[in-house]
């Protein structure tokens, strides 16, 4: 992504050379372009991405808000966050012998992170094949990788009308915006399809729901001037516009919106699918958490405790059972919940009721279950279970969606289909 932003003159040369300079001070000169994006100091000295990293490019045709998430399994959290908020993917994947293997094996990231995004509502993805001058710029090892993906990208729920592959070489700058000079001759012998910034120019923005009441997820909570705070969040449904009056919840805090910007930007609105940072007035930034919601006085989002989902199994080895402790995942917001009640199973392909209450949901199953949130507290006092906004998915796809998680592996994605109390 460093690499993309600095040929499309969004990283400029002083920044470039600062960067390198730093990544060779600190003994890590590979990973001067990933600095464009990890800006902390522990990103850099870990030579890990663990936080979302929000940047902007122009195509010829779009423009495009990119998401950079983190790929190590230990900051999945912080990925289904950014991933929540995408239209569509693009996937990096290394070309060098052993590492693809590594993430595409069971329990690899790579496998996680396809169906991670998959559950999340996004159907286009765009597969660049990495680090190919590490490999002799291998014809046979790019043709090796693309048929290992295929079947797993359908098998995950993707259709290959929307799957597009392309190999690059990111470090030498080979195949993201051209394939000129003599770093790219090789591959130039047997590729003649389009680069990556092609793909990237051909991606379908989704429709919006721009008619609904407005929606707008935290994902950031920042210091705001003066008084206010200020947040930012992908807005997934609505529109807001500077002076309107909001409610946050959960919570009983209202706020005004001071401004808007977007794409680095000021603007008067702001609609269903952009990016937003608004400065809020009239609220204290200590009362503002990320995973709460914006939303109209008049059209509350309903806050939940316990819901019914529709979800699917994924390939675990321990089936999920009535009363199974779980980790819920919804947007930036990651809570206890038990699945309480396992209601039905179902045939993936019709829908259909197979068998009711089941006793355990094994691998590959689709079902409808009880969700209930459970106490966060750790002495055994009894505290209130704190609700969580969300949505009926037939309300709204992105606050409808749900992943489940247990023991660090994601085990099931699903649908909200109502909420209960």
């Amino acid at each position: 992504m460093g690499r993309l932003l600095y040929d499309l003159g969004r990283l400029d040369e002083k920044a470039r050379r600062a960067n390198e300079k730093g990544s060779n001070n600190a003994g890590k000169s590979s990973f001067s372009w990933a600095w464009g994006l990890d800006g902390t100091l522990e990103e850099r000295t870990r030579g890990v991405t663990m936080d979302i990293a929000l940047q902007v490019l122009s195509t010829p045709h779009r423009q495009i808000t990119v998401l950079d998430a983190p790929g190590h399994k230990d900051f999945i959290p912080n990925m289904i966050s950014g991933a929540s908020q995408a239209d569509c993917a693009l996937l990096v994947v290394d070309s060098t012998v052993g590492e693809f293997e590594s993430g595409f094996e069971r329990g690899g990231q790579t496998r996680e992170h396809l169906l991670l995004v998959r559950s999340l509502g996004v159907t286009q993805v765009v597969v660049a094949v990495n680090k190919l001058d590490q490999v002799q710029w291998s014809q046979a090892r790019y043709n090796e990788i693309v048929a290992a993906l295929k079947p797993f990208l359908v098998q995950s729920g993707y259709q290959p009308s929307k799957t597009s592959f392309v190999p690059v070489a990111a470090y030498e700058g080979v195949n993201l915006l051209d394939r000129k000079g003599d770093k790219a001759s090789e591959l130039n012998q047997w590729y003649r399809g389009p680069t990556l910034v092609d793909l990237l120019d051909k991606l379908e923005p989704p429709t919006r729901e721009i008619s609904s009441p407005l929606r707008l997820p935290i994902s950031n909570v920042f210091k705001g001037q003066g008084q206010g705070a200020a947040i930012s969040g992908r807005i997934c449904a609505g529109v807001v516009q500077v002076g309107e009056k909001l409610r946050l919840l959960p919570g009983d805090e209202s706020a005004v919106v001071k401004s808007i910007e977007v794409d680095e930007e000021s603007v008067p609105w702001a609609a269903a699918g952009s990016n937003a940072t608004i400065q809020l007035a009239g609220i204290d930034s200590a009362n503002v958490n990320i995973g709460g919601v914006l939303c109209p006085p008049t059209d509350l989002i309903p806050l939940a405790t316990s819901f019914l989902a529709r979800i699917i199994v994924f390939d675990v080895e321990v089936p999920i059972t009535a009363g199974s402790s779980i980790e819920l995942y919804h947007h930036s917001r990651d809570v206890p919940a038990t699945a309480t009640k396992l209601l039905a199973t179902l045939d993936r392909a019709t829908g259909q009721v197979v068998k009711k209450n089941p006793r355990v949901l094994p691998k590959g199953t689709s079902a409808e279950i009880q969700i209930s949130l459970r106490s966060t507290s750790i002495s055994g006092a009894p505290s209130n279970v704190r609700p969580i906004p969300l949505e009926p998915f037939s309300a709204n796809k992105d606050m409808g969606r749900v992943l489940i998680r247990r023991g660090g592996e994601t085990i099931a994605a699903g649908i909200v289909l109502e909420v209960v109390n």
